[in-house]
């Protein structure tokens, strides 16, 4: 059987964009034709690469590299700046196209229920992400007052905000940092910045790389402590990716202190318990936890509390417990788990039966857990079940043929729709505004959406 499809796919981050582009192989490779429409709600595309990864990780950055080709082959129309469930709803997408997948991922931060932890003075790290890297709908400010600050969590997110947190903004001048992002940092008075995990040093959720250039971090002293090591045989390590960090951590045990401006403290073995304060956090309460022991039915990396609490004078705390998905208007949602319930990529609706047509892929699908290797797999999976759901008829034909009405019906609804050629618009312009600041660098990021949608509508160049 001879395939021809249109599919639309909502979100053009990685998840949304490998789809397509496996969509697209998946779909010659049988002989047939496919024309895929991205919707995205930003006036820009890479989703959590251009949002979500801090502006001094340029390897991870070059994962844009790929995404670029994949868009630049002109099979996959960008359709930006639209807003799925507002501009266009779900019944809309299935009126122009045979299937729609949602990858829309999870930008929101999960919550973490403890007492003070709405206080002011009190953020989630997703929040903060998306300031420090210029997201057009946040403000333009951070209220950075605080000289001591614990950021809960032990994943690379942590790891990020903490570094940021820590570095000098001098060192961040050659990244593509917006220039009120700089300011902000400047104006900081941050002086320690503490990462409390609730589990031992064997157990972290970062990776090397990113635990490495913590130590790289210019003029700052790290700090770990000799009692979260005590119960630590890095022999025992499950794999060698743990081994390389726990030897890269007790090296810095011994590593001597500069009296640097500026601390970074790793602590081990503490389960928040509290923020503590009177009308705006003063400080942030633990329970000192440890292994619990095989004998009493302990498994690798299980703990449990001690009973002994420890108090830290902290102004800030900044949770980096993991990311939680939104819904998107007119699509089933889980509103435990903060996904789109599915099958192997099929949506599911409230009586656990397939949506015809409509599929998931990326975190929205499986939640906000492993990397870009896993994205790729996630779509193939998600991608194999709707095109062997077109083979088998299953898929109900757009009852809309023309392929430009549903940018029509956008232009009719004035919706301020931004292109493919758009991007490429305000990309030369931000890499122009790099080539020319006081500080050269690869780009500076135009934030906010109305001058992004302007150069990119326009197709104005700043040479």
């Amino acid at each position: 059987m001879t395939l021809s499809l249109r599919v639309a796919i909502v979100g053009a981050g990685p998840a949304g964009i490998y789809a397509g582009n496996i969509l697209t192989s998946a779909v010659r490779d049988r002989g047939g034709e496919v024309d895929i429409d991205l919707f995205e709600s930003l006036p820009a595309p890479y989703g959590l690469i251009r949002y979500g990864v801090a502006p001094d990780h340029p390897r991870i950055k070059g994962i844009v590299n790929s995404l670029h080709e994949m868009l630049d082959a002109g099979v996959i129309r960008l359709i930006a700046n639209v807003e799925i469930g507002r501009d266009l709803s779900i019944d809309e997408l299935h009126d122009h196209y045979d299937a729609v997948i949602l990858a829309t991922g999870a930008v929101r931060d999960a919550t973490l229920d403890l007492p003070g932890i709405d206080l002011p003075g009190s953020y989630g790290a997703a929040d903060f992400v998306s300031w420090y890297d210029g997201h057009p709908d946040v403000p333009r400010t951070w209220p950075l007052e605080a000289e001591q600050i614990a950021v809960i969590g032990n994943g690379n997110v942590a790891l990020d905000v903490a570094r940021v947190l820590a570095k000098h903004p001098a060192d961040l001048r050659s990244t593509d940092a917006p220039a009120n992002v700089l300011a902000g940092l400047e104006a900081s008075p941050v002086t320690d910045v503490h990462v409390f995990g609730r589990r031992g040093p064997a157990e972290v959720k970062f990776t090397p790389i990113e635990l490495r250039e913590l130590g790289e971090v210019p003029n700052v002293d790290l700090i770990v402590s000799d009692e979260d090591f005590a119960a630590v045989d890095a022999s025992l390590a499950p794999n060698n990716q743990v081994k390389i960090m726990l030897r890269t951590m007790e090296s810095w045990r011994t590593r001597e202190r500069t009296g640097a401006p500026r601390r970074l403290h790793l602590h081990f073995f503490h389960s928040p318990v509290e923020v503590l304060g009177d009308g705006r956090v003063e400080g942030m309460r633990f329970e000192r936890t440890e292994p619990v022991p095989a004998a009493d039915g302990g498994t690798p990396g299980a703990v449990r509390g001690t009973g002994e609490f420890r108090d830290y004078p902290v102004q800030a705390v900044y949770r980096a417990v993991g990311y939680f998905g939104s819904p998107v208007i007119g699509a089933p949602f889980d509103e435990r788990r903060g996904v789109v319930p599915n099958a192997g990529g099929r949506v599911l609706d409230e009586r656990g039966e397939a949506v015809p047509g409509l599929y998931a892929t990326g975190w929205i699908k499986r939640g906000p857990v492993g990397l870009i290797g896993h994205t790729k797999s996630d779509a193939m999976e998600t991608i194999e079940h709707l095109v062997a759901d077109a083979v088998s008829g299953r898929l109900t034909a757009p009852a809309v043929a023309d392929r430009d009405a549903v940018l029509e019906l956008l232009a009719d609804r004035e919706v301020e729709v931004t292109t493919w050629d758009g991007w490429l618009a305000l990309d030369a312009h931000e890499r122009a505004l790099g080539a020319a600041d006081a500080h050269p660098r690869e780009r500076v990021k135009v934030v906010p959406r109305e001058e992004q949608v302007a150069r990119s509508r326009a197709g104005i160049l700043t040479r």
